[in-house]
């Protein structure tokens, strides 16, 4: 059932709707807010986007949200302009969108101001000012009720250059079924990184790792993996394998490679298109034994969707900290059960990150914040373009209510078939004997954003099933420092060339678990 509203009740609302705004326009014509008026002079014919203004007591080099700093101490405006040009201007109020809360709760004192014209509508996804963005100078001013504050975008940003890594090929292919799902060109993009050894020994083939990276990653991101590959293989610390780092962001944020209705067939188009184009073209071993998965968070959760969805492609995924596996712990909400995603039953808040113990951000702060910051490319959205259906707007379809937080369960029935663990235990007669043995999970035991309790309910809905698998929980490591100071990239590389080249007399062997693998059930609460 939809959240349908009774038309008397709309009529009503409307009216309600009505009065407060006269009220409002009442007060604000006796007592009138902060108003920021934002020009540019950099293009005659007008720029659009995305304009974003920060308030902030604090100065920073380059103003913007704080993600996981604890405090709110910033107001965030937006709107959408038009042609924005040397002879026009934006003007604030009164209608912006705000976070925390309206200009005009801004307390009078002196404050820094920067404004950035999102011209790509991307500031949701990478929370900063990238190429073609219009950025003004972090200016201080004083605020008070009814001044208002001048601002200009004075400098437009350059577009990043993003090197072909040492020992890498640049990878840009077009999708036939993703150009004809979207009737427009398509391109998968990344960078295949090839041994050292790989030019001079003609006749080898190698074992192939599909790499895939976080929410946040973009292009440049994908290089700096691509270079870290490459050094890894050339000192000696990882065998020689061929790597493809892939970029999966969208405007969306990220399609983790996953068949949806707002992205397009992302996992058809890797395994039946990308797949073959790589493998013929480089000396791969071209065999499912052969051919590996691993990527962190969002990336993680890529590599175990396919190795699931695909199970005959693939011959092992190594995720690290992926994204909830199981939407019994959806970033610490059971998905089934729960109906709030702001507040528990006793209205307390829902937590959405921490950070050593502490939490540093709320769900409902964060959608708060994503709103004002862009209408897509967000991680909420990102997760929505991935997992649900479409409403009549053609747009993906909300999980909740962004101002009440209210889930709605015909989404989240929607939801299920992404869910790894409902999946496996529908599809276990077929699906059961061939990813067996496959996953390698391995996440902090006190993760940022709880998901290790999501692996948790992938290990034992495994271990009911009778499936093996391998899960890992890294002692007081989080999503953040997984990797910091350790070997394990190179390990899991290590895992990987084990089952590819098992040591003479001993049989390939995806499902054996080195130490220091951790085999024993996992029981972890939220905060």
């Amino acid at each position: 059932m939809r959240f349908a509203i009774h038309r008397t009740s709309r009529v009503v609302g409307v009216i309600v709707l009505l009065l407060v705004a006269v009220a409002a326009f009442a007060q604000d014509a006796q007592n009138p807010p902060l108003r920021v008026n934002v020009s540019s002079q950099l293009s005659a014919s007008g720029t659009s986007g995305r304009l974003l203004v920060f308030i902030s007591k604090r100065h920073r080099k380059q103003l913007g949200p704080q993600l996981g700093s604890g405090t709110i101490d910033y107001w965030v405006l937006a709107k959408e302009v038009r042609n924005l040009s040397a002879t026009s201007t934006a003007d604030f109020w009164p209608d912006a969108q705000a976070f925390p809360s309206s200009a005009a709760s801004i307390p009078p004192g002196d404050y820094y101001v920067q404004a950035i014209l999102d011209a790509n509508h991307n500031y949701a996804y990478n929370t900063h000012p990238d190429g073609g963005d219009l950025v003004s100078p972090v200016v201080r001013t004083k605020v008070n009720a009814g001044k208002t504050v001048q601002v200009e975008l004075a400098s437009r940003v350059p577009a990043a250059p993003v090197k072909t890594p040492r020992g890498s090929e640049p990878l840009d292919f077009v999708s036939p079924s993703l150009s004809a799902y979207h009737g427009r060109e398509i391109h998968m993009r990344g960078f295949v990184v090839l041994p050292p050894s790989y030019q001079a020994n003609t006749s080898q083939t190698y074992p192939i790792v599909y790499v895939t990276l976080g929410f946040t990653a973009e292009l440049v991101h994908v290089a700096e993996t691509a270079e870290e590959r490459f050094k890894a293989m050339e000192k000696g610390d990882a065998p020689e394998m061929i790597y493809a780092v892939l970029d999966q962001s969208t405007a969306w944020g990220t399609h983790e490679f996953a068949d949806s209705l707002t992205n397009g067939p992302w996992g058809k188009a890797l395994t039946s298109e990308l797949v073959p184009y790589i493998e013929n073209k480089y000396r791969t071993d071209a065999r499912p034994s052969s051919r590996f998965l691993t990527g962190h968070s969002s990336g993680g959760w890529s590599s175990i969707w396919l190795q699931t969805a695909y199970p005959d492609v693939f011959g092992g995924a190594w995720p690290t900290a992926p994204d909830p596996v199981d939407f019994r712990s959806f970033v610490g909400i059971d998905l089934t059960k729960d109906r709030n995603m702001y507040r528990r039953a006793d209205g307390t808040a829902r937590p959405l990150m921490r950070l050593k113990g502490k939490v540093v951000e709320t769900i409902e702060g964060y959608s708060r914040l994503e709103r004002v910051l862009g209408e897509y490319g967000g991680q909420m959205r990102s997760f929505e373009a991935v997992f649900s259906p479409r409403g009549e707007d053609s747009q993906p379809e909300e999980l909740y209510d962004r101002d009440t937080g209210e889930i709605n369960p015909e989404v989240v029935r929607y939801w299920e078939r992404y869910d790894v663990s409902a999946m496996l235990r529908k599809n276990w007669a077929n699906v059961g004997p061939k990813v067996s043995g496959k996953i390698h999970l391995v996440v902090g035991d006190v993760d940022n954003f709880y998901l290790e309790e999501s692996a948790s309910l992938l290990q034992q809905t495994l271990s009911e099933l009778g499936g093996a698998a391998c899960f890992e929980y890294v002692a007081h490591r989080d999503h953040i420092n997984l990797y910091s100071g350790n070997d394990l990239a190179n390990r899991i590389a290590r895992e990987m060339y084990a089952v590819a080249r098992p040591p003479q007399g001993v049989a390939q062997n995806a499902s054996a678990c080195p130490k220091p693998y951790v085999s024993t059930l996992k029981t972890v609460t939220a905060d």
